[in-house]
């Protein structure tokens, strides 16, 4: 009997609660991620969805790009996120990977020109192996560049440069005068969104 009853009260929660759809913010396209449920829309505030680059570009050779959102406005039934972040698989980075080469990683903290705090990692991939002294040059390189991409623009023309790849490509353009390099990945991000106001 007890069964029943705890069975009786979750299906009253259920009533209660209402799905909403969520959407990308609109420098991503306003694309459709999927829907979530809430018994309060205020309950949405700082949930975080998952998909990856490939379902929001409708591009397969993306399905590697982890994406992640924020929700940080509830309008009707619509509920409207901000990017926080993105991560690339650890099996594409590991088919990456070639022996007699080197990885050689940057991690670089920064604040836009409209304040946010943002994190990136970035990776770059020779085609032969660097010594130390040619890896801290390739590293500052990917950082300076990197600084200068952050600082100087928006947050919107971040996202768009690290989505679209535009960033790594000029990064790559700036290290291939050092050494020979195969790629350069903005292998992953972190956002951190401004604390809401009470």
């Amino acid at each position: 009997m007890a069964r029943k009853k705890q069975s009786g009260r979750r299906v009253e929660g259920w009533k209660t609660k209402s799905w909403f759809k969520v959407y990308t913010p609109d420098n991503i396209g306003k694309v459709y991620l999927g829907d979530t449920i809430a018994n309060d829309p205020e309950k949405l505030i700082g949930r975080v969805m998952n998909t990856t680059l490939a379902e929001i570009a409708n591009d397969y050779a993306k399905q590697h790009i982890k994406m992640r959102f924020s929700i940080t406005r509830v309008a009707g039934d619509s509920a409207y996120t901000e990017f926080i972040g993105h991560e690339v698989t650890r099996d594409y980075l590991r088919s990456l990977i070639k022996r007699r080469t080197s990885r050689i990683d940057a991690h670089v903290p920064f604040t836009t020109k409209d304040g946010y705090k943002v994190r990136l990692a970035l990776t770059c991939y020779t085609l032969t192996r660097a010594n130390e002294s040619q890896q801290h040059q390739i590293r500052k390189v990917m950082t300076d560049e990197i600084l200068k991409v952050g600082t100087e623009g928006d947050l919107n023309l971040l996202v768009n440069g690290i989505i679209s790849g535009e960033i790594s490509k000029e990064i790559f353009k700036q290290v291939k005068t050092l050494f020979p390099v195969r790629r350069v990945e903005i292998i992953k991000s972190k956002v951190e969104l401004p604390t809401p106001h009470a």
